[in-house]
């Protein structure tokens, strides 16, 4: 096996693991985002903030000890200060676009509930197209701003792993 082949697959690892843990954070995110709309009154953007931070902290810890163990050259505040200002910034990238897209998100959610009350079978219990607009305003944020988190923690945050 070549080097370029061993690294590859290393590469590829940790890029399973590391979208294993981009699920684990997304049901984070999304869990206290829908607590946090549906009981608090913070709003979607405020909302989304806060699910962000949460699912942030859980990110660090499981690709800190399960997708780069090997990345100990680093002191844990440095490589926490790297993984927070990365976040930061995919912070800064995301909440606009929830905030941008949640309003033609309900729109389309508003469509296809239209659309499926039309059918043969009765809907029950659908949420309603705000809490659906703004889960697929809030989706469509997460997927642009993952690509942000894998290569800039993968290149600055954990740079000392090979």
């Amino acid at each position: 096996m070549s080097l370029a082949s061993a690294r590859t697959r290393r590469e590829a690892s940790r890029f399973a693991k590391f979208a294993v843990v981009g699920v684990i954070g997304a049901v984070v995110d999304f869990g206290v985002f829908n607590l946090l709309i549906r009981f608090s009154g913070l709003g979607v953007v405020l909302s989304s903030v806060l699910s962000f931070t949460a699912a942030v902290t859980s990110n660090f810890v499981w690709n800190r000890y399960w997708t780069y163990p090997d990345s100990r050259t680093k002191p844990l505040a440095r490589q926490a200060g790297q993984f927070i200002l990365i976040s930061v910034v995919g912070l800064a990238i995301r909440t606009p676009l929830v905030a941008v897209l949640e309003a033609p998100m309900t729109r389309l959610a508003e469509r296809l509930l239209t659309l499926l009350e039309q059918g043969a079978a009765p809907l029950r219990e659908l949420p309603s197209a705000e809490v659906i607009g703004a889960n697929l305003a809030l989706a469509t944020a997460v997927i642009v701003v993952l690509f942000w988190n894998f290569l800039a923690n993968r290149f600055w945050t954990y740079s000392d792993v090979e």
